[in-house]
């Protein structure tokens, strides 16, 4: 399932759903990677400071990617508070 993400909080919130869909706690997601139960947490919890290794290295985890594509103005009128 594709989601619109446009912060980091959005990006926390789609990663948390893809995990749950494929039944993984925080710990289960990480393990495959090195990475700890909290650090999974804290990207979920959109926290800002994440390192781009750290979050490809979850992605891969769970099987995601990232596609980059220019934004449709018209259809998605989200404030952004960058």
């Amino acid at each position: 399932m594709e989601q619109l993400v446009y912060s980091p909080q959005s990006l926390g919130s789609a990663i948390k759903r893809q995990r749950k869909a494929k039944k993984l706690t925080q710990e289960e997601a990480g393990q495959a990677y090195n990475l700890d139960q909290t650090t999974i947490s804290s990207i979920e919890q959109g926290a800002p400071g994440t390192r781009l290794e750290t979050l490809f290295r979850v992605l891969a985890s769970l099987d995601l990617e990232i596609l980059i594509r220019p934004k449709n103005i018209t259809v998605h009128k989200i404030k952004e508070n960058w």
